[in-house]
């Protein structure tokens, strides 16, 4: 029994220990220092995308007290000019809301170390010839859902970004708000029979304003949180945990330095499938590391919508410089015997051209439509009229159906 045979057992084998268990993820809302660096980033994307839709972009962002720093390679117009860059990037933390001592966005310091793409990654992987246009860099990207939630996206994932979403947009409506940009949440779920019936603890730490008690705060989260969770899911309240250090008044950039892709299990499946380690932010759609992972969700979605599965794990594999995926692994976790994933694997196949220049055509990628994934997960969103979030299109469904007989 090889270790895939082995994991699908342990999967379906009725141990209790397997079915009935606890399960935790984490969010960060869009001013956690990170995720000020991934908006930013994808900021700069949407700016070459929306004066080019063939422009090629890698964008890091460091941010730390009063300091914005961007490096990385761009291919792109010579209408797009450094003061064009800066703007982009100030507004980004603008509208995140930071107008504190310690981040400001009108006055913190910006340094722009963005330079001409590689002329040797270019030839490549740009098409010419007869080559198609290969892949940016070699890599394993994943795409999961499961039938836990209406998004399709494990619970814990899904109720710890609506959390922060939630507190976010009340500190947006309200000037007055007690809130601040910087905050973290954490779900722990319980599961019987594997399936999601109640929390077994949530923290929330958020930044907040120094006037606000913590007593206060805790029932001003507290609103927020049970708003979220479905009704008589609320955790015990000795299990209720917010700002459980104290004071967050310091927060955001001035207090912890910020990167570019450093919450890539925040971004995807909070810890619930498996991560091939590449960050999306800052990336164009050429960028397998981005777009295979978009393509491997919009796959694992739609098998799950049709009803072919309660779970679905998809993986692709690709080559530096090669179109062609190296291979389109599908894991049902034993939920659908009827259903043989090898050639399920074909039959999307079939449906979907998964080489690089495939995927971006097929989902629209090459638009200015990434600085709105940068917070809050970049899966279970709504597909938008302008092109943003194609990726959780369920367009298959009726064709995989059909296939299969349903």
């Amino acid at each position: 029994m090889n270790a895939i045979d082995k994991k699908l057992a342990a999967k379906t084998s009725g141990n209790a220990s397997m079915s009935d268990y606890l399960f935790t993820s984490e969010s960060v809302s869009e001013g956690h220092p990170d995720k000020v660096a991934d908006r930013i980033s994808d900021g700069i994307v949407d700016l070459y995308l929306g004066a080019a839709p063939e422009a090629r972009v890698a964008a890091e962002t460091m941010v730390t007290t009063n300091r914005i720093i961007v490096a990385g390679e761009v291919r792109g117009p010579d209408s797009i000019k450094a003061d064009d860059v800066e703007q982009v990037v100030r507004d980004a933390v603008r509208e995140i809301g930071y107008e504190q001592d310690g981040f400001h966005w009108k006055h913190a310091s910006f340094e722009n170390y963005l330079h001409e793409q590689s002329a040797d990654i270019a030839a490549g992987v740009d098409a010419s010839g007869n080559k198609d246009e290969g892949a940016g860099d070699q890599g394993i990207m994943f795409g999961y859902a499961c039938d836990e939630t209406e998004s399709l996206m494990p619970a814990p994932i899904d109720l710890s970004h609506r959390i922060l979403k939630a507190l976010a947009k009340a500190r947006h409506a309200d000037p007055a708000s007690a809130l601040e940009p910087d905050s973290k949440s954490q779900v722990t779920l319980r599961y019987v029979d594997g399936k999601p019936v109640g929390a077994a603890s949530i923290v929330v730490s958020t930044q907040h304003k120094e006037t606000v008690t913590q007593e206060d705060l805790r029932e001003l989260v507290r609103g927020h949180v049970e708003g979220i969770l479905p009704e008589g899911w609320m955790c015990p309240e000795e299990e209720f945990y917010v700002n459980p250090t104290g004071n967050f008044v310091i927060g955001g950039p001035d207090g912890d330095c910020g990167l570019t892709g450093r919450k890539i299990i925040v971004d995807t499946y909070g810890g619930a499938a498996p991560h091939g380690g590449g960050a999306f932010s800052g990336k164009d759609p050429t960028k397998v590391d981005r777009s295979a992972a978009y393509a491997s969700r919009y796959l694992a979605k739609n098998v799950v919508a049709a009803g072919l599965a309660s779970n679905c794990t998809i993986q692709l594999a690709y080559a530096i410089g090669v179109s062609k995926p190296l291979a389109v692994y599908v894991d049902l976790w034993g939920d659908n015997p009827d259903v043989d994933p090898k050639r399920l694997s074909e039959v999307l196949q079939s449906m979907v051209n998964l080489s690089p220049r495939g995927i971006r055509e097929h989902l629209s990628l090459s638009r200015p439509i990434y600085a709105r994934t940068a917070a809050y997960g970049h899966f279970g969103r709504n597909p938008t009229d302008d092109g943003g979030f194609s990726w959780e299109r369920t367009d298959l469904v009726e064709a995989l159906k059909s296939e299969y007989g349903l």
